[in-house]
């Protein structure tokens, strides 16, 4: 109907299209610029408009015990899923991207399940197999369940990449008496570096701002910043959480533009 609405001006089907996707998105994004400046509210219940300013929830968000080891969590966690995702993930796309791989199609249809099975789902799923094996409450179960939801970000990422990739410069690589593992190091990794480095970072987002995962099999000790930022906001509106909201919402954007500056990079690649 806007978009009908938007046609039936001056404007043409391009520039009306786009006026509806930067509505549509200052939609989506309208609640993390509240988020910001509420963080630096210093009245201890969430209202607008602000009176004074003040960093007193930060300065409670660094000296709470609580929230600096849900924070310490978040980062081993991300960290180690990241690295699992990334060397599994690398892996798997440097398979798939073979010419005649058998089962590809299906092959990547199963690795990109996590992406769109709900994730209540598959942490339902995840408690009841790891609470027959034992890893429930444990940070190991946690980094794992985590690396299942990450490695289809770095399979697409890398697939993407080395769809490319001009294969002849390995068999030369070979022809020149260099082994597999030596190819690989000096040829393909730093072509398909930047897709690699992208996947990393969308793994590192989806473990970091995962909370469903970790409400199914983290307990207290493995709380992550998400987890403590749900508990807080069911148990007590502590402005705290808008502290944290607005370090995560930084991060993520931060890690948003690095990943548009290595897709230009990329795209500059001869």
């Amino acid at each position: 109907m806007m978009l009908k609405l938007l046609l039936g001006g001056s404007w043409s089907a391009s520039t009306a299209l786009h006026v509806l996707c930067g509505a549509v998105l200052f939609f989506l994004v309208a609640p993390l610029l509240v988020i910001l400046p509420l963080s630096i509210n210093q009245e201890p219940y969430f209202t607008f408009p602000i009176l004074h300013y003040s960093t007193r929830w930060y300065e409670a968000l660094a000296q709470s015990p609580e929230w600096r080891l849900a924070a310490i969590n978040s980062l081993l966690v991300a960290l180690g899923a990241t690295v699992l995702a990334t060397l599994l993930g690398t892996l798997a796309a440097l398979g798939l991207s073979r010419p005649g791989f058998p089962g590809r199609t299906f092959i990547q249809g199963a690795l990109a399940l996590p992406m769109v099975v709900p994730l209540v789902v598959i942490a339902a799923s995840v408690y009841f197999l790891y609470s027959r094996i034992g890893l429930t409450g444990s940070f190991l179960g946690l980094i794992l369940a985590h690396t299942t939801i990450a490695v289809p970000f770095v399979v697409i990422t890398v697939t993407a990449t080395l769809s490319s990739f001009d294969y002849t410069l390995v068999r030369a690589a070979y022809s020149c008496g260099a082994t597999p593992l030596h190819a690989f190091r000096t040829v393909t990794l730093p072509l398909i570096l930047p897709g690699v480095l992208s996947g990393m970072i969308f793994a590192f987002i989806a473990s970091l701002d995962d909370v469903v995962i970790a409400l199914f099999i983290a307990n207290a000790p493995q709380w992550t910043l998400p987890r403590q930022m749900w508990s807080g906001l069911r148990e007590n509106i502590d402005p705290t959480i808008l502290a944290a909201a607005a370090i995560m919402t930084v991060i993520s954007i931060t890690f948003q533009v690095t990943i548009e500056f290595l897709k230009r990079g990329k795209g500059k690649r001869p």
